[in-house]
């Protein structure tokens, strides 16, 4: 072999050497980037949950100029729940799975079932779901409290007939049949059910007889007696949630990271229509639904666009016709404007009320409308989901244009990390404006692992309003002023207030899911005068639902509408409380009835009930 050979063979074998070293260097390293994204996926599949800091904005409240300082007053709640012989306990069935509605349940109501003269308390209840009992439990049933006047309760639930099991949400208090006994709707998962008041105790179920028992496969939630055509009998509406059923909430795989199965969203399930029932005047009524307008269509698929959890009746345009304001959830709020011939109009996005300010539709359970201010605006409140404020829809009714001013009204920064639910307004000081409550409570018990700013059980917010001479601006309302109690976490849901211990002041009840009620006695040592009244209709319905009572005090305009249907699935007294303040008398006092009859009131007493009857 020759040289030139020898040595181009050996330069070729250093050649292929460093080739295969070269090869094998880089197989080493595609070796351990292998292993290290192995070794990454199998940490990132089995790591543990990790808090994701949250980006919260803060919102300053504009400030608003004003002559004089503002001192809260001390008004304290107790609870009372234990010692005034409630003993209740919701149940919503939950066994593991996480079915949507075992979160969303609990309406309760204030009412005089027994005609004595002090609000009763009735409970929505749930039961376990077929074939899970729960502790034992195979069913339950809803309840009634009978109060004794002085604010003590005598469970009277098997006594008056209630025997009857439902997967209860939401209950109507109405007078269906003008005979001066207070019916009983109750909505439910799959079955609605009417309970007629029989007069003597006790309740019989006429749901089949009268037509109002709605589908089958129906989730019902809210629901409102009133008038909607003012011939004097009490019509229903009921508001429906979403398209449910367990498979089709199994069918979602709603989880949360590093929890694992977690409650549906709602925008994950097809919407649905409410209902309204047209009352005939025999004890029978008919479904008018389709034909009455209040049917909203989504104009590209024609589906239902309804997912219904709150509607306040309320007068919006003061024509003497009943309106309805219905709150949903994650879609379009509604406005039904009483077209005066048994039909209405949807005008929610023309009002304002539809949207957030940017056109957005919000997370929306609770409703109430007030008018709380001097200038006879109409206050439409809305309690929203959380990390949503509350909203304060403000307008007038004379051109129907409604904005959000819970940011400067002082309610919107401070409600918006809660999840609200129960909502209304209500003068708990008795100085002649209305104040605001809502009841708060998460849907999830294991949220604070993933959202540091959530907790399961939340406090209730208390809003004082400030009155006149300060803009009639909300302040949030803390234990320093009203206790501790009120402010106690709870896995808030529906609420209502009444006077149950004739005191004269509103006392308070919040309802909890799977789990028992709070009812806080307001201890108000103010020294306010009030006066409340008892209307009953002639030609308007006998419950006088739907009346507006305006007053003038020491040179001011107080509105109170007689509207049980308030807050979230429940019902608080018929009975009109005016707290009149320091005034030593009423300057005047007017009745607006059901489709405009005036009837002007004087030389009524001071902190006293006063019955009044309707008069042509």
């Amino acid at each position: 072999m020759s040289e030139d050979r020898q040595q181009h063979e050996q330069d070729h074998d250093v050649e292929n050497d460093a080739v295969i070293g070269k090869a094998f260097k880089v197989s080493l390293i595609f070796l351990a980037v292998f292993i290290a994204l192995g070794g990454g996926l199998w940490w990132w599949k089995n790591r543990a949950p990790v808090k994701v800091a949250e980006q919260i904005t803060e919102i300053s409240v504009p400030d608003i100029p004003v002559q004089t300082s503002i001192s809260m007053p001390q008004v304290f709640f107790q609870d009372i729940t234990r010692e005034s012989g409630i003993e209740f306990k919701h149940i919503n069935g939950a066994y593991g799975d996480k079915l949507l509605p075992e979160t969303m349940g609990g309406g309760v109501a204030f009412f005089d079932y027994n005609q004595d003269g002090a609000p009763d308390l009735f409970f929505v209840n749930g039961t376990p779901w077929p074939e899970h009992p729960v502790n034992g439990i195979e069913s339950t049933t809803h309840a009634l409290f009978e109060n004794d006047g002085e604010g003590h309760f005598k469970d009277v639930t098997q006594a008056a007939g209630i025997t009857y099991s439902d997967y209860g949400m939401g209950v109507a208090v109405g007078d269906f049949d003008n005979n001066g006994w207070p019916d009983l709707f109750i909505t439910s998962v799959y079955q609605n059910r009417l309970l007629k008041n029989n007069g003597d105790g006790t309740f019989k179920d006429v749901t089949e007889a009268s037509g109002v028992g709605g589908e089958a496969s129906s989730w019902s939630t809210c629901a409102a007696w009133f008038d909607l055509e003012n011939d004097g009998d009490l019509d229903l509406f009921v508001g429906n949630y979403v398209q449910w059923s367990p498979d089709i909430d199994f069918e979602q795989g709603a989880t949360l990271t590093g929890i694992g199965r977690a409650y549906g969203q709602p925008m994950n399930f097809q919407g649905t229509f409410p209902v309204l029932y047209q009352n005939d005047g025999n004890g029978n009524f008919t479904d008018i639904s389709d034909s009455s307008g209040v049917q909203v269509r989504n104009p590209a698929t024609d589906g239902p666009v309804a997912k219904s959890l709150g509607v306040a009746p309320v007068d919006i345009n003061a024509d003497g016709w009943m309106d309805l304001v219905v709150a949903n959830d994650t879609v379009q709020n509604f406005v039904f404007e009483n077209q005066k011939d048994g039909n209405y109009k949807e005008i929610g996005s023309m009002t304002g009320i539809a949207f957030d300010s940017y056109g957005k539709a919000r997370g929306a359970m609770g409703i109430d409308s007030a008018r709380f201010r001097e200038d006879n605006a109409v206050g439409i409140g809305i309690a929203n989901f959380a990390n949503e404020m509350t909203a304060l829809y403000v307008g007038r009714s004379s051109n129907l244009i409604f904005t959000d001013e819970a940011v400067p009204a002082g309610i919107g920064p401070a409600s918006r990390l809660a999840l609200k639910f129960g909502l209304f307004f209500f003068d708990y000081d008795l100085d002649g404006w209305q104040d605001m409550l809502t009841t708060n409570g998460h849907l999830e018990e294991e949220i604070h692992q993933i959202q540091e700013s959530q907790e399961y059980q939340q406090s209730a917010h208390l809003f004082w309003n400030s009155g006149p001479d300060h803009g009639c601006r909300f302040l949030k309302v803390t234990s320093e002023q009203s206790g501790s109690d009120l402010f106690k976490p709870i896995v808030g849901r529906g609420s209502a207030f009444a006077d149950i211990d004739g005191d004269g002041d509103l006392d308070v009840v919040m309802s909890q899911v799977n789990a028992a009620p709070i009812l806080l006695r307001n201890e108000n040592t103010l020294d306010h005068k009030w006066v409340r009244l008892r209307l009953m209709g002639k030609s308007s319905n006998r419950s006088a639902i739907g009346a507006w009572v305006h007053a003038r005090v020491s040179g001011q305009e107080i509105w109170r509408q007689v509207m049980p249907t308030r807050s979230y699935l429940s019902q608080s007294e018929l009975t009109v409380t005016l707290g009149l303040g320091q005034a030593e008398s009423l300057e005047s006092l007017e009745i607006i009835w059901p489709g405009g009859n005036h009837q002007q009131i004087e030389n009524l007493s001071l902190n006293q009930v006063h019955f009044i009857e309707e008069k042509p």
